[in-house]
């Protein structure tokens, strides 16, 4: 393998498949499976909010930049997993390791800041209803989104022109699916000091702290359901947050398992799954539990089905009606 000044490899080689014989032919349709799922399942969320009135509210607004979060986060770990089936090695390039290491950390701690964002939402929807309209109007809803997004860049930024000083001493093999922190400074020989520093002082602000924002809202929005006494309402009130408290839940749920778990004593297969369980299970998940559990969504989808297929009936009647006229 080539070697850049003694230190610097120019490609790395990806060991998470390495224990499963003849990976290739039992995990290619699978992976393919779950990245066809979670594309057409996000694109189809996004398209229902954009074309359906009922959805253009703060809430579907912001379900709509999760949508596209989680269909970037799958395209930046799984299209590269899939050529590597096809092509039989798992390699990646210095620099495409570094590329996908920055968008994956772009995507994850916007996707964090966002679910962050829309607890707020829920919170404001639920226990300050009066306020709502003003809570939550155009202007601050743009401005949250865009927020997320800059805060996801500038961390991903920070911490990919520090790993782009780590050296490798000529160890190139990655105990992972995919190009990542942890891995790639379990591998480095040098400047892994100056990387863990910043990963443990940013850990705080990117993780913990929308964690626990989260936690604080429906802790607030618990207390505002437990006041309303009719049962109706307070099915209602939960019925509102019920989607995306199941989302923070996989989503936090499989962060906390992914970085907190002991590295020491597991398996390489233990690790490929929890990797997986993280980076591209939850965009799978998130279209299937807003659309099974969203009466409004369903409600979309199922106004824009019937659209379609009044609209191909009625192409079939009039293209009958111009062949009888022949």
């Amino acid at each position: 393998m080539g070697v850049r000044n003694q230190t610097q490899v120019v490609e790395f080689v990806f060991l998470g498949f390495s224990s499963i014989p003849n990976s290739h032919l039992y995990l290619f349709l699978p992976f393919l499976a779950v990245y066809s799922v979670t594309v057409l399942g996000n694109l189809m969320i996004f398209t229902l909010i954009q074309l359906d009135s009922s959805l253009q509210s703060p809430m579907y607004y912001f379900l709509s930049h999760l949508s596209c979060l989680d269909i970037c986060l799958s395209s930046v770990t799984v299209p590269k997993i899939l050529i590597n089936f096809l092509y039989q090695q798992q390699t990646i390039t210095y620099n495409q390791c570094m590329t996908q290491m920055f968008f994956l950390m772009t995507f994850t701690v916007t996707e964090a800041a966002l679910l962050a964002v829309m607890a707020y939402d829920r919170y404001a929807a639920i226990c300050k209803p009066l306020h709502y309209s003003r809570l939550m109007n155009t202007k601050v809803c743009t401005i949250l989104a865009f927020a997320t997004w800059v805060w996801g860049f500038l961390d991903a930024a920070l911490h990919t022109a520090l790993s782009s000083k780590l050296h490798f001493c000529g160890v190139n093999q990655i105990h992972h699916i995919f190009c990542n922190i942890p891995p790639l400074m379990k591998i480095a020989c040098k400047g892994v000091y100056i990387n863990q520093l910043a990963t443990h002082i940013a850990t705080p602000f990117v993780g913990i702290a929308p964690f626990l924002f989260t936690i604080l809202s429906y802790l607030f929005i618990l207390c505002s359901i437990l006041k309303i006494h009719s049962s109706t309402g307070k099915r209602k009130a939960f019925s509102t947050c019920a989607s995306h408290l199941t989302v923070v839940i996989v989503y936090f749920g499989n962060g906390l398992l992914n970085y907190n778990h002991p590295s020491a004593g597991n398996s390489l297969e233990t690790d490929t799954l929890v990797s997986t369980m993280y980076c591209i299970i939850p965009p799978m998940l998130n279209p299937l539990i807003y659309s099974l559990r969203n009466k409004e969504v369903k409600g979309a989808l199922k106004k824009v089905l019937e659209s379609q297929r009044k609209g191909y009936i009625d192409h079939r009647n009039s293209k009958g009606e111009h062949l009888q006229n022949l």
